[in-house]
């Protein structure tokens, strides 16, 4: 679930992703709240007026917290709405240790992955010339949200799955990144699976 908030450019509403769909979209509105739909399947909410229902730290991108998710299943239920959220808060931006690394057959560039990343291991294709075998390194899984605003979702390059992205300095917004391409290789002190942003 993504959570974005921005009262100056925006206004008070809240848009709130459970799923990344393209559209188009069904729309069924109550009061403040309106479902976002797709082939009758809830994918977000648009909620009106939010600072009059809870309050929202923060601008932008909202780092959900279980608080937010109870306030936003409360306003739902208000307007009669019976739908109920299922919310994987789990952290998005995690360690991860590259297992095996071997060349993509359909692209000189690119490296198909098997990221370890505590309670999965995730197949990654990267692009990144300095990616290797035994490296710990910073996976943005499924649903995350760059600083960029791009969003993180399964994806098939040239042919081969590939689920999560591993991130560079400069991808991650961290200062003093450096300019020429490559990913962010970590120190052996991390553990893998830990939360990056809060180690």
């Amino acid at each position: 679930m993504n959570l974005f908030y921005n009262p100056i450019g925006v206004g008070d509403v809240a848009f709130v992703q459970l799923e990344m769909v393209e559209g188009p979209f069904e729309y069924e509105r109550a009061d403040d709240v309106v479902a976002i739909k797709k082939e009758d399947k809830v994918v977000g909410f648009n909620l009106f007026n939010v600072s009059k229902h809870f309050e929202i730290q923060g601008n932008g991108h909202i780092k959900v917290t279980d608080n937010d998710v109870t306030a936003i299943q409360n306003m739902i239920h208000e307007v009669g709405m019976t739908y109920t959220i299922d919310v994987d808060l789990s952290p998005k931006f995690v360690v991860g240790y590259v297992q095996q690394k071997e060349k993509h057959p359909n692209a000189d560039k690119l490296s198909i992955c098997q990221i370890d990343v505590g309670k999965e291991v995730l197949q990654i294709v990267c692009g990144a010339p300095n990616i290797e075998q035994g490296q710990k390194v910073v996976v943005a899984k499924v649903g995350a949200v760059m600083p960029s605003g791009m969003m993180i979702k399964d994806a098939e390059l040239r042919g081969v799955p590939s689920s999560g992205m591993v991130c560079s300095m400069k991808e991650l917004d961290l200062p003093n990144a450096p300019q020429e391409k490559g990913i962010m290789v970590l120190e052996e002190t991390y553990e893998v699976g830990q939360p990056f942003f809060e180690a």
